[in-house]
């Protein structure tokens, strides 16, 4: 398995998302958002930063980029789409995920570790957690408060693709959500870090089975 961690300009994690792929056993490679191919890659990685400075807001400049017909191309092909903060944020703006993210209620950027309930493990990302399993991601965000109207709620809850929720909401995200996938689930945005939660001692590896889920869903059907 090969996956593309894209680079804009503002981009912040893309390390910490290369190495978590690395650390999980698969190939990986920076792929610049000027690029217009995506051939040879069989997931992608949206990492978090500040694409183009946030300018208009956050991953509005990001959904016209060149990169981002492949990365439509390859979800519509029911391969792995994982954006984390500014690439969930992305995703939202491209129309692979439901909903926006506001600024935080409190208008302040929340930086710390946060626990989480996995809502849903019967997902590609999940799959290797229990049922309500408590984890700790790190959040680093200003506009991590994710919107979406009543009906829009009923439909993610209809279609099981609710994963992720906060157990302290920093951010007034509505109903405590965290992460959410497309209907097809194969596509997953969050606003806590996951890359960031792979090793014990930088304060917690609850990251790690998210990698693996990923990569094990991806293996079982073409390996």
């Amino acid at each position: 398995m090969k996956l593309a961690v894209l680079v804009f300009p503002g981009s912040n994690c893309d390390r910490d998302m290369y190495n978590a792929a690395k650390r999980s056993g698969v190939e990986a490679a920076y792929v610049d958002y000027r690029e217009t191919s995506l051939e040879g890659f069989d997931g992608v990685l949206i990492p978090g930063g500040f694409s183009f400075g946030d300018y208009l807001r956050s991953g509005a400049m990001a959904r016209v980029a060149p990169i981002i017909s492949e990365v439509k191309r390859l979800a519509s092909e029911g391969k792995p789409v994982l954006g984390v903060c500014n690439g969930f944020q992305i995703l939202t703006e491209v129309g692979l995920l439901p909903g926006a993210l506001l600024h935080n209620d409190s208008h302040l950027f929340v930086s710390r570790n946060e626990s989480l309930t996995i809502v849903n493990n019967e997902t590609k990302f999940t799959h290797q957690y229990d049922k309500d399993e408590t984890v700790i991601y790190p959040v680093a965000h200003g506009e991590g408060h994710y919107y979406c109207t009543d009906e829009l709620y009923e439909e993610l809850m209809n279609h099981n693709q609710i994963i992720l929720t906060y157990n302290d909401n920093p951010n007034g995200s509505y109903k405590d959500i965290a992460g959410i996938t497309n209907k097809e689930g194969n596509v997953c945005g969050m606003m806590p870090h996951p890359e960031r939660a792979m090793e014990t001692l930088l304060g917690s590896d609850s990251g790690v089975k998210l990698f693996q889920s990923m990569i094990e869903s991806w293996r079982e059907q073409h390996v």
